[in-house]
């Protein structure tokens, strides 16, 4: 009579589940890799100003966008993250939720990287809470292609008369910046269109003789100018 094969010992038996355990650990790893690869390169590619902000495009590399239910109800374990679609019913201002959970971008790639997870009225209240001397410091070196032409068609959309002094102020601090020229020439005809709109709000809300104010007045006509607006068009 054949004997019976000898029972494997425990420690020879095989694990599948931590087999599975480990493969998993080992995808994602790969997978972190890949992702922080990638953003090194368009760190290089984007000749970053500095180590702080490679650094900075390589860890947000990482990030993951929240859900609605880690927004709303119960405690949140991290900063709000915009990259989450805030639905239209909502009841909180705008403006109130960027100042209580968003933190602000210390750089330029920071900037982006929210600007391009923000709506558009929120990026309104964005840079209005920014304000122009901290948007001269995130964009001491430039502002980031395609940029100028996104703030100048927020601010003709959602131009408040109560902030004109505010919108002015960011106007002046981005004409600032190095290439400006450069950036003004790539606008395109639809961004233009909405350049020469709002200096024509900005000039109707300055003359009117409830919001007169003598700075205003002197502020905008040079700072038509640097934006090439020609007054004729309209």
């Amino acid at each position: 009579m054949m004997e019976e094969p000898q029972a494997m010992n425990n420690s020879e038996v095989l694990d599948f589940r931590e087999l599975e355990r480990e493969l998993a650990i080992a995808v994602a790893a790969d997978e972190k890799y890949q992702r922080e690869n990638a953003a090194k390169f368009r760190a290089i590619h984007q000749k970053v100003a500095s180590y702080e902000e490679f650094r900075d495009i390589v860890a947000a590399s990482n990030l993951k966008p929240l859900e609605r239910k880690d927004k709303i109800g119960g405690d949140r374990k991290q900063p709000w993250n915009p990259t989450a679609t805030t639905s239209s019913s909502s009841k909180e201002p705008a403006c109130a939720v960027l100042q209580e959970s968003l933190p602000e971008p210390r750089n330029a790639s920071e900037f982006s990287r929210d600007w391009r997870r923000t709506d558009q009225k929120e990026r309104y209240n964005f840079l209005l809470q920014l304000g122009a001397k901290k948007l001269s410091f995130i964009f001491h070196a430039e502002v980031c292609s395609g940029l100028l032409g996104d703030f100048l068609c927020v601010f003709d959309e959602y131009l408040q008369d109560m902030q004109v002094g505010e919108v002015m102020e960011i106007l002046q601090c981005l004409a600032k910046t190095p290439r400006f020229d450069l950036n003004l020439v790539f606008l395109s005809k639809d961004e233009m269109d909405h350049c020469q709109r709002l200096f024509m709000k900005l000039k109707t809300l300055v003359n009117d003789e409830n919001k007169a104010d003598g700075k205003l007045k002197q502020t905008l006509q040079p700072l038509m100018a640097l934006y090439k607006v020609n007054e004729s068009r309209n």
